[in-house]
């Protein structure tokens, strides 16, 4: 099977207060985490990442896809285009707490080759990762790391999607944390 990666033109980054059915997403790697009372699951996918954190009953998933990516909106608690940066923060029942930075970054192409190439050897000593195919315009294709970082009360999630079509990098950093 090919894995492409779509235009970065309609890229989206959602939260939403339930558990999506991962039949929404081609997923190509997956890890599971569990630390103190909570657990997650990691999943990349053809056009970013799937987040599902669970804490005593709540569950937060975090979703960056296309915006042609048919998703429900029952329980859409945050929504944003990915240009440029943003940050958001919801407070949760249960003191429990998620934060995210994201950010849409256009590079030169030497910047590029250059960052993906070092996505490419951390991806191999830690984290995950996940090539891409070639679109055909390109000699190489997308790259897509997450790295995590757990601790007892909150699990640190960076991620790094590459659009070599584009010369572009999208950066998130989500810390979802409990009381």
């Amino acid at each position: 099977m090919l894995s492409v990666r779509p235009k970065v033109a309609e890229l989206v980054f959602q939260l939403y207060g339930r558990a999506l059915h991962p039949e929404l997403f081609v997923i190509h790697s997956s890890r599971t985490v569990k630390r103190g009372d909570y657990e997650a699951t990691v999943n990349i996918t053809s056009a970013g990442h799937v987040v599902t954190w669970r804490y005593h009953g709540l569950t937060l998933t975090e979703v960056a896809t296309s915006a042609h990516h048919p998703l429900p909106q029952k329980r859409r608690l945050v929504s944003y285009r990915l240009k440029g940066e943003g940050t958001d923060q919801v407070e949760c029942r249960g003191g429990a707490r998620y934060q995210v930075n994201f950010q849409l970054e256009p590079v030169e192409p030497e910047v590029f080759w250059t960052f993906q190439q070092e996505l490419a050897y951390d991806g191999q000593h830690q984290g995950m990762l996940y090539r891409f195919d070639s679109s055909g315009r390109m000699a190489l294709g997308a790259l897509s790391y997450i790295n995590l970082e757990t601790r007892n009360r909150s699990l640190l999630v960076q991620a790094f999607h590459t659009f070599p079509d584009d010369y572009a990098i999208v950066k998130s950093q989500s810390l979802f944390e409990i009381p």
